[in-house]
């Protein structure tokens, strides 16, 4: 097909860029400049043939995952997984999770070759993709490996059609998609964009985000009362997290005005990618906070302004402790990220104006009267001040975000019947 060579050449001339850019996402964090084999399909071969791959490219969709995989863990111990992720954030979030339970690669480049040493070394039964990765050689190898591939926690963005709708062709999409048994995709919206794409229609179905089948784990609170403990009962505290370079100093700006109105107020502050602690840090220094970090410190102090959660996999235990929580990637174009992690603690939620990547949800939250939108740093701090005084509306919109997350709940049975139904289809073969 025309469409997919000229799809593979343009990837091909771009091989040397992708790795220089991975190059100087090391220089902020080495952990890119490891493994580089991996990106080129040299994976460590599985031990052990007919393994269920499951595809999640970030921490996002790693954490979006980890209940279903926890089950599938649950269910047949004896049978491998493999879990591959795009980038080492993701890769860390994994080994945090799962230990040794689970093998964990990199997806390689979309590379013919690249594809076929990699579907060689791990050689799957079956693969379960998280939410919008669609990658033409991929599936289109595994459909002629006669690899199932399921397409979960589905999502797909205006944005993104338009993102595909410039690649060489909609028949090459539709073309990748072909091989796709399943698309369970969070909301009918969704679920028409993937049979808009290409996708069968009788394949496509909506069963829920899985993000609402959360669980908060008893130590999650027991954290959440001890970093409580340690900064004060009493004071007035707000979470930033999930934050991006573009909206950090928004939210410094933001809480230098929080502080005229509530000295006593601190700031958490959970940059989204490693690579941020550092800048984010000296940012608040250079804007006059009296700053305490995780890694160095463990728990903010009484007289502490800012504290640096500069780690993770600890996010929960801050929302815990939080009277108010900022959603970050949402000020920033980049689409925002899990607003379901602080409703889910009964936290009032702000996000900014840019939150495509769940729109269905924010949208519930919002007419739910659990979250509201900023625009900017005069809104953020003006929001969060008076969430900040008004007590009886924290409990309100914290309330109203539990009972939207408990509405929500069932995606997890149905991707996980949806995989067990293709594993015995596999046996069956």
């Amino acid at each position: 097909m025309l469409a997919r060579w000229l799809y593979t050449l343009l990837l091909y001339l771009l091989t040397v860029p992708m790795l220089a850019r991975l190059g100087i996402r090391g220089l902020r964090n080495r952990d890119y400049w490891l493994r580089w084999r991996e990106r080129l399909g040299f994976v460590p071969a599985m031990p052990i043939q007919g393994a269920l791959w499951l595809h999640a490219v970030s921490v996002g969709e790693v954490n979006a995952l980890a209940r279903l995989i926890e089950l599938l863990l649950r269910r047949d111990p004896n049978r491998p997984l493999i879990v591959t992720t795009g980038t080492p954030t993701g890769s860390a979030r994994a080994r945090q999770l799962f230990g040794g339970r689970v093998h964990h690669a990199y997806l390689p480049f979309d590379l013919p070759g690249a594809v076929r040493r990699f579907l060689s070394r791990i050689d799957p039964c079956l693969g379960v993709i998280a939410e919008t990765e669609i990658w033409p050689n991929l599936y289109t190898q595994a459909a002629h490996r006669q690899i199932p591939l399921l397409i979960v926690n589905a999502r797909l963005s205006e944005r993104s059609m338009r993102g595909f709708a410039i690649m060489p062709g909609v028949r090459l999409i539709r073309s990748a998609l072909e091989g796709v048994v399943a698309v369970l995709a969070q909301s009918e919206t969704d679920a028409e964009r993937y049979r808009r794409l290409g996708a069968r229609p009788d394949r496509v179905r909506p069963v829920g985000n899985l993000k609402f089948d959360l669980v908060v784990e008893p130590e999650v609170r027991i954290t959440g009362g001890n970093v409580r403990a340690a900064m004060g009962a009493h004071r007035p505290v707000w979470i930033a997290a999930s934050t991006h370079e573009g909206e950090e100093q928004i939210v410094l700006d933001a809480h230098a005005r929080v502080l005229q109105s509530l000295p006593e107020a601190l700031l958490l502050v959970a940059p989204r990618h490693s690579e941020r602690f550092r800048g984010m840090t000296q940012a608040a220094r250079v804007a006059g906070l009296r700053v305490r970090t995780r890694s160095l410190d463990l728990l903010p102090a009484n007289d502490t302004q800012c504290f640096v959660l500069d780690s993770l996999g600890e996010l929960m235990g801050f929302y815990a402790s939080a009277d108010v929580a900022f959603v970050g990637g949402s000020l920033a174009p980049i689409g925002g990220h899990n607003v379901l992690e602080p409703a889910a603690l009964g936290v009032p939620v702000l996000v900014g104006p840019n939150t495509f990547n769940s729109v269905e949800i924010v949208d519930a939250l919002i007419t739910a009267g659990a979250a509201s939108r900023v625009e900017d740093a005069l809104s953020l701090a003006s929001s969060v001040l008076n969430l900040l005084h008004d007590e009886p509306a924290r409990m309100r919109m914290g309330t109203a975000g539990l009972n939207v997350v408990e509405r929500g709940r069932g995606a997890l049975q149905e991707i996980a019947a949806a995989i067990e139904q293709q594993l015995a289809a596999v046996r069956r073969t």
